[in-house]
């Protein structure tokens, strides 16, 4: 069962270390709190009701000294969540904590009109923590996972869906998004600066070959084909479709992606193949300048991104 203790305002005021929603960086501050020998809450959002800016396992991590590092929703009620994280960290004692509609603090509201439910549980160790971190460095999916009424969080190997099962709440955490850009001339430079401050990892290359490629084409990868010459894109897109990453895109127009196709056909590329190529590539059509294509690109991968992570 929760346990329910009355709140005593904490001896510190919180304030926010890092502004990121990057669950990685999240994670990592909370290791390096621990290992650095410093009480430490999980903060996580486990239920939504109505409408919400995060997602189910959006998570922020808060040290004995008011520090919190992660957003679980759109800035309305980190502070107070990290208050509330004090107060677990100073009793032990872990807690639900709901906010919106139905919530005890009628002071604090959710513009979206729904509510949210937040789980806040101290850490013991570490070691889970950087179980996760080091098989995420690894590109390799991996989660947490705790029981309501039990103590403390495991990790799980293996891609984990994030969700309840009963007594039972697991975080899911992919590797970072990795773009791969291949072309010439500005488009591709321009399209790597703005991915780069976007936050993915991002590999620009002329000339590249997936053996050379900083651990190659995996399932979180985008391959992005800037070219404007057909023979010069073949080798990136045939490393592509070689692999399964979440999103192949290719420059050029319908006409153009049609010859594309054609020449992929007598390559032996079945057709079923060559439909995973997303041509012409962008969210939106007919991008003229290098920013607003660069915008488009991002837009896209995004936008799969998104459903790759829901469809998992």
């Amino acid at each position: 069962m929760l346990q329910h203790v009355t709140f005593h305002p904490p001896q510190c005021t919180p304030h926010a270390a890092l502004h990121t929603d990057d669950p990685l960086v999240v994670l990592r501050f909370a290791a390096d709190a621990l290992l650095a020998g410093m009480a430490t809450a999980l903060v996580t959002l486990t239920d939504i009701r109505g409408g919400s800016s995060r997602p189910r396992g959006a998570q922020m991590a808060v040290r004995e000294d008011g520090q919190y590092c992660g957003v679980v929703s759109g800035g309305c009620v980190e502070a107070a969540a990290a208050c509330e994280a004090l107060e677990v960290i100073h009793t032990g004692c872990y807690r639900d904590v709901v906010y919106g509609q139905g919530s005890p603090y009628m002071d604090i509201v959710l513009p979206c009109g729904g509510s949210i439910t937040l789980h806040i549980r101290p850490l013991y160790q570490a070691q889970p923590l950087l179980t996760v971190l080091n098989a995420l460095g690894r590109r390799q999916a991996a989660g947490l996972r705790w029981n309501a009424d039990m103590p403390g969080v495991t990790a799980v190997t293996g891609a984990v869906k994030t969700g309840r099962d009963g007594q039972t709440f697991q975080v899911g955490y992919r590797p970072r998004a990795r773009l791969m850009i291949a072309g010439r001339a500005i488009a591709p430079e321009v399209t790597a600066k703005i991915a780069q401050a976007a936050g993915y990892e991002v590999f620009s290359c002329d000339g590249w070959r997936p053996a050379h490629a900083a651990g190659g084409i995996d399932d979180d990868t985008a391959v992005i084909v800037l070219y404007h010459d057909l023979h010069q894109e073949l080798p990136f897109l045939d490393a592509a479709l070689g692999a399964s990453p979440f999103y192949i895109g290719a420059l050029g127009s319908a006409r153009t992606h049609q010859r594309r196709s054609e020449r992929l056909l007598q390559l032996g590329y079945a057709p079923q193949a060559i439909a995973r190529i997303k041509a012409p590539i962008g969210l939106f059509a007919k991008a003229r300048d290098v920013s607003s294509l660069a915008l488009s690109v991002l837009a896209d991968v995004a936008a799969a991104r998104t459903a790759m992570l829901e469809g998992h």
